[in-house]
């Protein structure tokens, strides 16, 4: 399991400590934090890779794939937030299902299960995402920025993300239609508490993220 944190030591010991109770395997990738993160990390008992400076959510998605692929028996890889919004039992059920399955990728969707705490607001902007996502990518979903995936080892060795920042959503997308990926949604429960939510992207970050996610597919084209 992969985790990014920046600045999470409020909540990612306990955090850690939960998931490590189902998967012993947690790569923490601690993002430049100013704060006490990463012994928070080393606490919890969850393998700690740092970044010496903040790169952004995409990088620290990267460096710990990179860092798991090492291990040649890692078979199965999962993205999971810090911020205390995902729930262990949905990522459990995510891994037994895609072992059954013969998809290469499960994206979490918190609009085919259920969740608690969203403003009108960023419900709007996620929904916006998905016909973003849909244009840009090719890729159908009911929602597109969900950080909650589990896929195969098959797609980690191919994802190579670019994108530093949160626009990294959207790159896995791109590469899941530049690879014909097969993918599932799988309903999930998330959480918004008072600390995500004040952690959260702001909303003209949406429009960044758009901007990046364009610039980048030119890029990639030439």
């Amino acid at each position: 399991m992969i985790v990014p944190c920046y600045n999470e030591g409020p909540v990612v010991r306990g955090v850690l400590e939960k998931v490590r109770e189902h998967f012993p395997h947690v790569v923490a990738v601690d993002d430049g934090s100013r704060d006490n993160s990463a012994s928070e990390i080393v606490a919890a008992g969850a393998r700690l890779v740092q970044h010496p400076v903040n790169m952004g959510a995409g990088a620290a998605y990267q460096t710990g794939i990179e860092f798991a692929l090492r291990d040649p028996d890692a078979q199965i890889f999962v993205t999971f937030d810090a911020d205390g919004q995902h729930r262990v039992e949905d990522v459990v059920s995510m891994v037994e299902h895609l072992r059954k399955s013969d998809v290469d990728v499960l994206i979490g969707s918190r609009f085919l299960g259920t969740v608690d705490g969203m403003s009108r607001s960023r419900r709007a902007l996620l929904r916006a995402a998905v016909v973003f996502e849909r244009l840009t990518t090719g890729i159908s979903l009911t929602d597109a920025h969900q950080g909650l995936r589990v896929f195969r080892r098959s797609f980690a060795g191919v994802l190579d993300l670019k994108s530093h920042d949160m626009s990294w959503a959207s790159e896995f997308l791109t590469r899941m239609s530049e690879h014909q990926t097969t993918y599932e949604e799988y309903p999930v429960h998330v959480l918004y508490t008072d600390y995500s939510r004040a952690k959260g992207q702001r909303s003209i970050n949406s429009v960044n993220i758009g901007v990046d996610v364009l610039i980048n597919k030119m890029l990639r084209g030439r």
